[in-house]
């Protein structure tokens, strides 16, 4: 019992750090309607900013993630100016070959760049676990899920409380009507970009922690997809929900699975568990189906 409770709290833990990136990709796809496969990249870039602050400039934790945030926003400006003016208007395809295009540059740009820059980010905390009724807590995770918990609660406060945020509501509504009642649709596009930036920035920073940084950190886009697709791809809600279902079932196929149907399975779960949402319920569990008249 104390072997499940352990898979559980584990799974719950991943799970708000997957919400946590998975919300970088609902927040472009809600304004925008682009499906940006950079999501890794952009989490990666984030965090070498971070870690070459850290390393390289020796200028602490919070002035790196400051700068690393601010670099992440002036991205999105310049992807803004310089490609989503010209997307305006253009078909799905182009779009997502834009943000493939996009996250292959961010690569080979990474690579170039922070080739000699330590992935590596640590953070001040103790490295014994928390023992709560026997079962082990691995105090690293729970400080990560604590503060991507936080991060998404202030996403959720800022599109809900700000102007700013009622804005983009209305913009991922009804982008037409929005630019019709006064509402600069490029401006409010490019900070969608911004706060994905920033969100990535966090995100890259609290996996990097746990799991190791660098070139490697890009694979974590490949952890999204399902999450967003089971959870709905415009539900910031649903992809709470799926992060969960995915850090879940994910912990409890590897203390389960993995040792009968050998090691390795537990990251393939959420990919099968895709397949059958994809076959189920194709728009996920809190999307909106798109409905028009003909």
């Amino acid at each position: 019992m104390l072997f499940f409770a352990s898979l559980l709290v584990n799974g719950i833990l991943a799970g708000a750090i997957y919400a946590l990136i998975a919300l970088s990709f609902v927040i472009v796809y809600k304004s925008s309607r682009m499906i940006n496969f950079a999501v890794g990249e952009w989490v990666m870039f984030g965090s070498l900013l971070v870690a070459t602050g850290l390393h390289a400039f020796a200028i602490g934790l919070a002035l790196s993630i400051i700068l690393a945030c601010a670099g992440m926003v002036e991205l999105a400006c310049v992807f803004g100016r310089l490609v989503l003016r010209q997307m305006t208007g253009r078909p799905l395809a182009s779009m997502i070959m834009i943000t493939l295009g996009l996250g292959a540059l961010m690569r080979g740009v990474g690579s170039l760049v922070f080739q000699r820059v330590p992935g590596a980010i640590p953070l001040p905390l103790p490295s014994e676990p928390l023992i709560l009724y026997g079962v082990i807590v691995p105090l690293d995770k729970l400080v990560a899920a604590a503060i991507a918990s936080l991060c998404v609660a202030t996403v959720g406060w800022f599109y809900h409380a700000s102007r700013p945020g009622i804005a983009l509501r209305a913009l991922a509504d009804n982008q037409p009507l929005a630019a019709a009642v006064g509402i600069n649709v490029q401006r409010y596009l490019t900070l969608t970009w911004a706060i994905a930036g920033v969100v990535a920035v966090l995100a890259g920073l609290l996996w990097t922690f746990i799991t190791g940084g660098g070139i490697s950190a890009v694979l974590v886009g490949l952890k999204v997809f399902p999450i967003v697709i089971i959870g709905g791809l415009d539900s910031a809600a649903g992809t709470i929900v799926g992060a969960m279902i995915v850090g879940l079932l994910e912990s409890l196929s590897v203390g389960y699975l993995d040792g009968s149907l050998g090691g390795g399975f537990g990251a393939i779960t959420s990919n099968l568990l895709l397949i059958v949402a994809l076959l189920v319920r194709p728009h996920g569990l809190f999307g909106r189906t798109h409905e028009a008249r003909v």
